[in-house]
């Protein structure tokens, strides 16, 4: 399985893409897969992170998700923000037309 994580991160999650129709989904504690970031069960250090990869296994064999990943998070004020740009875009979906998805969906909801 990709890494997109830089070495020691000190919390992480698990991200990958819905089968049924591509969308970015994350791993919640109890095993769901969530649309929200917010959702994501976080890590704290290598093993835990390991074991909750492992938890995302089932959902790769029943084919609900491919390609699941840890990438780092950083959990600020009662939020999860992602570490990387290349996960914010995944988070806020195409980059091509704002006017579209989950990024007009956003600035709607910030005006």
């Amino acid at each position: 399985m990709a890494q997109h994580t830089r070495k020691g991160a000190q919390f992480q999650s698990v991200t990958a893409n819905r089968l049924q129709d591509g969308i970015v989904v994350y791993l919640t504690a109890d095993g769901r897969w969530s649309e929200s970031l917010q959702d994501a069960a976080v890590a704290e250090g290598k093993e835990a992170a390991e074991a909750l990869l492992a938890k995302a296994e089932p959902s790769v064999a029943d084919n609900t998700v491919v390609e699941p990943y840890l990438f780092e998070v950083s959990p600020e004020n009662d939020r999860l923000s992602a570490a990387s740009v290349r996960e914010i875009i995944r988070q806020a979906g195409p980059t091509v037309r704002p006017d579209l998805g989950k990024q007009a969906e956003l600035a709607d909801a910030q005006r």
